[in-house]
């Protein structure tokens, strides 16, 4: 899986949601955009929902719930994770990254745009809060591309 740069400061659950499809930033742009989901928008720092729907939409399925983080060997192979969770005003808010494990390694695919390299094995140094695994719905990446190709 290929990390995918956020191309705005508030623009991770996008992006993040573009690295598991197999999309470009802008196309996933585009695509949120279509089903009102906008980086700008706060609450995709603060809610899941958005980011499920765009999950969906694409051909994947998120967890209906979060799951606390445990340790990195717990987690499934491929999740979401909420790192950098603070509150604000008394609300949550996090930064999204994904969590990869695949041909026996494990990496966080995190789409911050001023990291050196976007494909992190420093586990030690990211602190998840919680997760929501990812499983694919049977829609092929190629599929859910040729799907949203008229988006």
């Amino acid at each position: 899986m290929r990390p995918v740069a956020q191309l705005e400061r508030t623009g991770c659950g996008i992006a993040s949601v573009a690295a598991i499809a197999g999309l470009s930033y802008r196309k996933a742009k585009t695509i949120a955009n279509s089903l009102s989901i906008y980086a700008e928008d706060k609450k995709l720092w603060s809610d899941t929902a958005h980011v499920r729907r765009l999950l969906r939409h694409l051909g994947f399925s998120g967890s209906s719930r979060e799951r606390p983080f445990r340790s990195w060997k717990a987690l499934p192979d491929l999740a979401l994770l909420s790192i950098k969770w603070h509150l604000e005003q008394g609300r949550p808010f996090w930064h999204w990254v994904v969590f990869v494990r695949e041909d026996g390694h494990a990496y966080v695919l995190d789409s911050k745009q001023s990291l050196r390299k976007n494909r992190r094995t420093d586990f030690g140094r990211i602190k998840p809060k919680w997760f929501i695994p990812v499983t694919d719905v049977g829609i092929s990446r190629a599929a859910a591309r040729d799907r949203t190709a008229s988006t």
